[in-house]
């Protein structure tokens, strides 16, 4: 392959609906690299249904919904090169691509960044205790289990009580593991009511909240969980063979770090505006590197909006600039907004927030300067959900008028 045209690095829902996008604005090569060695993404060893509803209006598996994008890309002229990694993205643009034929230089037009997010394992949440066998977090036991077919255990305690860790619990019962026990530190769950009940009445789950892991036990296997109840200080010792660390996202941003760009701090994501531009010109972020922990169609809704508009502003010839506009913070208990850069002017669709406390149904109140400039009613305020606010709350905002901040009312 020549220089491409832009190089989109994760082969993930974000990086090949951009792709695709862009290959069909007739923007050509478009160049996919992922370092693993099948394209598709998270959802690849996902083996439940829910997968598109968003993106494609329709219900697919995970590896059916992966499959689905990654023919999809193919069919369009997006060329897709596995088992490579991106090293680092020069000043100049130039990008250094390590794989299977060694080192390779190309030169594209625009780096598009979509490599994803990833749970933080038992060694970032600093639990303490033994190091044994056993300890999964929900990427690697849906690999173990679906994509590799290797038995886990047979009695399970899952860390966490959002989507991700109802799935975890399907993916052991799947492998014929029983889960012992959900744990939260939060007060409540954090997924939709109806998961909640069913895994609590139909699998018989105790959600344990207000709790948290406070040790791992065993010699060689895990052996017990040690469940600390963050209210009375008591502590119980749960037999368990299979401990399994959900949600807690950090986005793979390795290499937006090393491209020098500007990282929100709530999200540890580049900072970016509507259309994926970053800090740097020439480079976007889309997916779960900028909001980790989103939904696979959420990810590739943003993915296709950025290839859109790249797809364009290459076709017309534009000169690629940073993102540009007016910054938006967020106060407590909001923890972060998506994007974090928006032009009053035209402003994105939709905000993301994420709220660190379940505060109920509230107004989120946007405030330039201490003029209040709009406000939107919150249907919930869950941690570890998103929160949708129309972008139209930014209008009126005035673009020399300094940071925007959201609050709740």
């Amino acid at each position: 392959m020549s220089d491409p045209a832009v190089l989109v690095v994760g082969s993930g829902p974000a990086g090949l609906t951009a792709a695709r996008e862009l290959a069909v604005a007739g923007v050509r090569p478009v160049l996919v690299v992922d370092r693993e060695v099948e394209a598709g993404g998270v959802p690849r060893h996902c083996d439940h249904t829910g997968f598109g509803l968003q993106d494609l209006r329709r219900s697919l598996s995970g590896p059916a919904y992966a499959r689905h994008l990654v023919r999809r890309a193919v069919g369009d002229g997006v060329a897709i090169r596995l088992s490579t990694t991106v090293t680092c993205v020069g000043d100049d643009g130039a990008a250094t691509l390590v794989g299977p034929g060694g080192i390779e230089v190309v030169h594209p037009r625009a780096v598009l960044l979509a490599t994803g997010a990833r749970e933080r394992p038992r060694s970032a949440r600093l639990v303490p205790g033994d190091r044994p066998a056993g300890v999964f977090t929900t990427g690697q036991l849906q690999q173990w289990v679906l994509l590799r077919q290797l038995p886990v255990g047979r009695r399970a305690v899952v860390v966490g009580a959002e989507h991700v860790a109802y799935s975890a619990v399907l993916t052991l019962r799947h492998a014929g593991v029983a889960t012992v026990a959900m744990v939260t530190e939060l007060p409540r769950h954090q997924t939709v009511g109806a998961f909640a009940l069913a895994t609590r009445v139909g699998l018989r789950v105790p959600l344990r909240t207000s709790s948290r892991v406070a040790g791992l036990h065993g010699h060689g296997r895990l052996e017990a969980v040690d469940v600390e109840d963050l209210l009375t200080g008591a502590v119980e010792r749960v037999a368990a063979d299979t401990v399994v660390f959900t949600g807690d996202w950090i986005p793979d941003h390795e290499l937006a770090r090393r491209c020098g760009l500007t990282v929100e701090r709530a999200t540890l994501g580049p900072r970016t505006d509507r259309w994926g531009r970053t800090s740097r010109p020439g480079l976007l972020a889309v997916g779960n590197l900028v909001h980790p922990g989103e939904t696979a169609g959420r990810a590739a809704l943003g993915g296709r909006d950025a290839g859109r508009w790249l797809g364009a502003d290459l076709s017309s010839g534009a000169t690629q600039v940073a993102a540009r506009g007016l910054p938006v913070t967020v106060a407590r208990p909001l923890a972060s907004v998506v994007p974090s850069v928006a032009d009053p002017g035209d402003p994105p669709r939709r905000l993301l927030l994420r709220t660190a406390e379940f505060t109920g149904r509230r107004l989120v109140v946007a405030r330039q300067g201490g003029r209040e400039l709009g406000r939107h009613g919150l249907r919930h305020s869950v941690p570890n959900r998103s929160l949708g606010v129309p972008g139209a709350i930014l209008r009126g905002a005035d673009p020399d008028g300094g940071t925007v901040e959201l609050s709740l009312a």
